[in-house]
């Protein structure tokens, strides 16, 4: 059995209906990206890659109650009823455990050349043109306004925090999207990172110029 062309026709049919930018056209942006970001590293194991890639956002604790084991569990269930070994399972598990972002003042370290690669192409589809509508997008779907300017941003330093973060939209440009470019592990994510970096510069000043009606 090819776990990769099974795992892409589960997620693929799993996500086709999520509405917060989570969704299958995500995931598969983040798988391709990996793949593409793995030419440029020849020891990185391309199953590990890809599945992890496909399977990063099974069970996102954002939506499982802040469980950050849901979703190391689900693709470890899914991958054991494809027949995958336990040792393949776990490299991917381990994956999917170093894939997210943490809180501005948390670090993010990775074990190994697959989740980096798996990190950075999930970083990049945060950031640029489709990371400002996937922004808004999630924002919509938690009830969040757009913008506050009563409401500061604040530099999450620990998970817990970042986990229970309700804050507007804009503030999540400032806690997290506007720092990724410099969380990069790779030079390839690096690369394509400083044009969507500077994309989202230029929408946020003139988000605030349209907000105060001086644009």
């Amino acid at each position: 059995m090819n776990f990769i062309t099974a795992t892409a026709q589960f997620i693929e049919q799993k996500f086709a209906d999520e509405g917060s930018g989570h969704d299958w056209a995500h995931i598969r942006r983040v798988w391709l990206m990996a793949r593409r970001l793995a030419v440029g590293a020849a020891e990185a194991d391309a199953e590990v890659t890809e599945l992890a890639a496909l399977l990063h956002d099974i069970a996102d604790w954002k939506f499982h109650d802040g469980d950050y084991e849901a979703g190391p569990r689900a693709a470890r269930e899914w991958l054991r009823s494809l027949g995958a070994d336990e040792t393949l399972i776990a490299r991917v598990e381990t994956v999917i455990r170093e894939v997210s972002f943490k809180g501005l003042g948390v670090a993010t370290p990775v074990t190994s050349i697959e989740a980096a690669l798996v990190q950075d192409a999930d970083r990049l589809d945060a950031i640029g043109a489709i990371g400002i509508a996937r922004a808004f997008a999630y924002g919509g779907h938690k009830g969040r306004p757009l913008h506050d300017p009563a409401v500061a941003p604040v530099a999450h330093d620990s998970f817990a925090s970042y986990q229970k973060n309700a804050a507007p939209t804009l503030n999540h440009f400032y806690e997290k999207l506007l720092h990724l470019k410099d969380r990069l592990n790779t030079e390839g994510a690096r690369q394509v990172a400083e044009e969507r970096h500077r994309f989202m510069e230029t929408y946020v000043a003139r988000f605030l110029a349209e907000w105060d009606g001086v644009d």
